[in-house]
């Protein structure tokens, strides 16, 4: 048995009595090189398939005789956090290439991983696709629709898969393209333990077990800060009062990818929690290669097929000089042209016409001994001739064949030829396709209210990258619901949506759903800017940005970022700050081109440097802090300290960004649009808003159609919000609900009161509506009255003063009270007029922050709902119109 280190259980218990259906086993092998790579043909390879069964002969021992005993289980725990994970595999999904059951506390995530038979056709994409749901029922719950069954992957599921994804596909072996498959569901939910950093970790052990031929493990673990304090896989509950909410990857010596948001940290900061997850992930892959030599299956290393040695050489006999003036093409649609032309000569060439390498020999002379046959040994020579019965023939040059290449094959090498060069040149010539210096910007340029309807627009363009953003401000109707395992009812009152055409990068494609690159990069730009708008008790609106790239060379996500925030400010959101956004590239092997050896980072990479790359980082934030961050690798993992230079850098680059954002022109107008609705926020006795809603909903439905106002929205905390378009419709809904709402007092007036109805003993007049009391005959009139009926009848308007209120609530009024013949003793009482007791306007806030908000006092420009109010009177054209208290 292997010897585990010490943060490894491995849990092997003794096997049980035959009469169990379960058996565990723990069998070492050696594993074998991830490197080794036999050539094969390829047309013979797709013919062969794939073994069934990788596994190692003595796995394959076990697994013959755990079939007549039952499965053969293997399981180990590991040490994450304050707490251990269980994984365990072997028992369920037999018939995948490798499945696992992964659990924290109560919280159980299966996964699976499967491959073709047979290898698809050769791409420059691993063909990995990955799928990750939450089962309903992991909560107790079923889906709310008429189908009783989950439905199309959700926002949320989709940004896992993408966590799933990347970290992955820049450990999988070039050459390997057996399509792959993995399968992620979520079985059971505590509430308490988060499946997605699990579904990282659940799929990179699939992964090792499996025949796939991957470089090394991966892991990934949250990191929190709660009381300055870095945690590993926080509990929900923890994460409610966490700076920093951090996903992260790598193996045990590098990272490969980061994302997450936080509260405007420093670099500094986040480095720091950076380094303790790595910490946490090197654990995690130590303990997940001790399970592989256990029970992994044998990868499939002799299934890797890559083009000919000679190939790359001869492509770049072909192509080579062509490519470097190609590559120094400024504009990208001119530069993408010439490459292709230049492509398909290559193409042509090497699979069509035949090549034959420069540094081929011209031909083999041979002697004239190996080619000609004398019959006689003597030669005859006459006047030094040789004599015409002697056959001789000249020695020729023989020409190599012309070699042929498959087209696919071709494709790949100038692929890689292409990012080669490009490497290069930045590299050699310290200047990019574009002419920059690797950490000189693109030009920036701004515009602000290009939309006159919309409540607020900004054009951002920053190089041949351009970004439309368009804000609009609602009621509490248009927040985004969110069905997620826990909660029904949950809302966002601000999201952000992303949107690329292909008609951005000069290209016909379809249009439909949005794509899970579309919904990722979306989901960025809304967490960089989440954290700088104001709270909502302090403005009381739903926000919708939309970001519709019209240009792409690189950077949408941070264009969006910079334009949604241009676009806020537009719109009137009191923002605290601007921030702004830039993706970070880099070169890491640079002595290979001539370079010190050193990484080069670059700033505000192009498309074709992401592409030709090695790592795309997105920072997003304003000059003292990051509010959020993504990167991808397409090395296997980069270095803190790598990490650290590109983060600086980063930051000089937004600070440049955000000064040519405050050149904008025209400027945002921050004043809110006369278009965009008035939302008025007032507070209620918890027990008089049933008064408002009435009995099925008559009463509030009542007061919309009679005063014309969008949606009064109650809460059972007694919050009042009121949407209106106009301002006189908005007063006169807050004046009906008001009264029905008020609380009356002794001695107050009321004034043009309807009687309702008429008694023998007095008459019912309503103050205010749905609040009726009695005016006793006694007090209808200075004089006797036999009868009410004598001197008024149902629909009459009076004055009347509250007189009383008893017990039961029952208010008593009078109207001789007011009259000029009355006593003198009842009209020295109290003449305050009408004055139902109101609360004040609040600051009520219904979305609930993903993060604790700091208290940042706003700018002069930031001015609140209720010094916005004061300018009501305004015209209503005017930009200044009342938002509401």
């Amino acid at each position: 048995m292997l010897a585990c280190p010490a943060a490894l259980h491995l849990l092997l218990p003794a096997p049980p009595p035959p009469s169990h259906q379960h058996q565990h086993h723990h069998v070492a092998f050696p594993a074998p090189p991830l490197h080794a790579s036999l050539p094969c043909s390829r047309r013979a390879r797709r013919r062969a398939p794939r073994p069934r069964h990788g596994v190692a002969r003595a796995s394959a021992a076990v697994a013959e005789e755990a079939s007549s005993s039952g499965p053969a289980k293997f399981s180990v725990r590991i040490p994450v956090g304050d707490r251990e994970i269980l994984v365990e595999t072997g028992h369920i999904g037999r018939q995948a290439s490798a499945s696992v059951m992964v659990t924290d506390g109560e919280t159980i995530l299966y996964c699976s991983v499967c491959l073709a038979d047979t290898p698809n056709d050769p791409a420059d994409f691993f063909p990995l696709s990955v799928h990750y749901q939450e089962r309903l029922s992991a909560a107790g719950r079923t889906s709310g629709g008429f189908f009783k069954r989950e439905g199309k992957t959700k926002d949320h599921e989709v940004l896992v898969c993408r966590l799933i994804d990347r970290p992955l596909r820049p450990t999988m072996p070039k050459g390997f393209y057996y399509e792959t498959q993995i399968l992620s569901w979520v079985f059971s939910y505590d509430g308490i333990h988060s499946p997605d950093c699990l579904a990282i970790t659940a799929a990179g052990i699939a992964v090792a077990l499996s025949e796939i031929p991957n470089k090394q493990t991966i892991a990934g673990v949250r990191i929190g800060l709660i009381d300055d304090q870095f945690v590993v896989n926080p509990t929900t509950e923890q994460m409610e009062n966490s700076e920093l909410d951090l996903m992260m990857a790598g193996t045990d010596s590098a990272i490969l990818m980061i994302e997450g948001y936080c509260d405007f940290l420093t670099e500094e900061k986040l480095l720091e929690a950076v380094e303790a997850g790595q910490v946490a992930i090197r654990e995690i892959c130590k303990a997940i290669d001790v399970l592989v030599q256990s029970c992994g299956k044998k990868k499939m290393v002799d299934a890797i097929s890559l083009p000919p040695p000679e190939l790359y050489r001869h492509v770049e006999d072909i192509s080579g000089d062509e490519l470097v003036k190609a590559l120094q093409i400024k504009g990208k649609i001119p530069r993408r042209k010439a490459l292709s032309a230049l492509e398909d000569k290559v193409i042509s060439i090497l699979s069509e016409q035949g090549y034959v390498s420069k540094d081929a020999s011209s031909g083999v002379t041979e002697s004239l001994a190996d080619i000609v046959e004398d019959e006689d040994e003597d030669e005859i020579i006459v006047d030094g001739e040789v004599d015409e019965g002697d056959v001789h023939i000249k020695p020729v040059s023989r020409k190599p064949p012309p070699q042929l290449f498959a087209e696919v094959d071709v494709k790949l090498v100038f692929k890689e030829v292409s990012s080669k060069y490009l490497r290069r040149r930045i590299v050699e010539g310290g200047r990019r396709s574009d002419g920059r210096s690797p950490w000189e910007l693109r030009p920036i340029n701004s515009q602000c209210g290009l939309l006159p309807r919309a409540h607020g627009s900004a054009l951002f363009t920053r190089g041949e990258t351009q970004s439309l953003a368009v804000v609009t401000l609602g009621g509490y109707q248009m927040a985004q619901r969110i069905d997620n395992l826990v909660d029904t009812e949950d809302s966002k009152s601000f999201y952000l949506q992303y949107s690329f055409p292909p008609s951005c990068v000069g290209e016909v494609g379809r249009i439909g759903a949005p794509s899970r690159r579309e919904i990722g990069h979306g989901m960025l730009a809304e967490r960089a800017l989440e954290p700088i708008l104001p709270p909502e008790e302090d403005f009381p609106y739903t926000i919708r940005v939309e970001s519709t790239i019209t240009e792409s060379n690189g950077s949408s996500s941070m264009a969006s970022v910079c334009g949604g925030c241009l676009a806020l400010q537009d719109a009137g959101v009191p923002i605290k700050f601007p921030v702004a956004g830039i993706a970070m590239g880099l070169v890491l092997d640079t002595q290979e081109f001539g370079g010190d050896g050193s990484p080069l980072i670059l700033s505000d990479i192009t498309g074709a440097e992401d592409a030709s790359g090695d790592m795309d980082l997105k920072i997003a934030g304003n000059e003292s802090g990051i509010s959020a961050f993504q990167m991808d690798i397409k090395v296997v993992g980069i270095t803190l300290p790598v990490m650290e230079q590109a983060l600086f850098q980063a930051r000089d680059g937004r600070q440049h960004i955000l000064n040519e954002m405050s050149k904008s022109s025209p400027p945002p107008s921050k004043a809110l649009s006369p278009y965009a609705p008035l939302i008025h926020v007032m507070k209620v006795k918890p027990n008089k808003v049933n008064l408002i809603i009435g009995s099925g909903g008559k009463t509030i439905k009542s007061i919309i159609e009679e005063t014309g106002v969008d949606a009064i929205d109650t809460g059972d905390d007694g919050t009042v919000k009121i949407t209106a378009r106009d301002l006189s419709s908005l007063e006169k809904s807050k004046t009906i609900i008001a009264n029905l709402t008020m609380v009356p007092k002794v001695g107050e007036i009321y004034r043009n009161c309807e009687i309702k109805s008429i008694a023998p003993y007095g008459a019912f007049v309503e103050i205010a509506p749905g609040r009726e009391g009695l005016c006793h005959i006694s007090e209808l009139s200075s004089g006797w009255l036999a009868k009410a009926e004598d001197a008024f009848k149902v629909g009459d308007r009076i004055d009347v003063k509250l007189i009383e209120i008893n017990d039961k609530g029952q208010l008593r009024l009078s109207s001789r009270a007011l009259l000029p013949d009355a006593d003198s003793e009842s009209n020295s009482g109290s003449t305050k007029e009408k004055a139902p007791q109101k609360d004040d306007a609040i600051k009520m806030t219904s979305r609930r922050p993903r993060r604790k908000r700091q208290s940042e006092p706003f700018g002069a420009e930031n001015a609140t709902i209720k010094t916005l109010e004061k300018s009501a009177a305004a015209p209503a054209g005017s930009k200044g119109s009342e938002v509401g208290k």
